[in-house]
């Protein structure tokens, strides 16, 4: 699983099939809310906002 803003998004989903050799689900996190979890403000890979969820 990944949180990741707009730029890593293609980054994030190549090591998830990598590690898992199967496509992810992409949550836009703008749009999604989850009632026992609080994703975390920034990307995992840099700074920017946390804009999508790679699962």
């Amino acid at each position: 699983m990944y949180c990741v803003c707009k730029e890593h998004i293609e980054l994030s989903i190549d090591k998830f099939v990598d590690e898992y050799e199967d496509a992810p689900d992409v949550v836009d996190l703008r749009e999604t809310r989850f009632a026992n979890w609080d994703p975390p403000l920034k990307c995992e890979l840099c700074e920017a906002p946390a804009a999508y969820l790679i699962v």
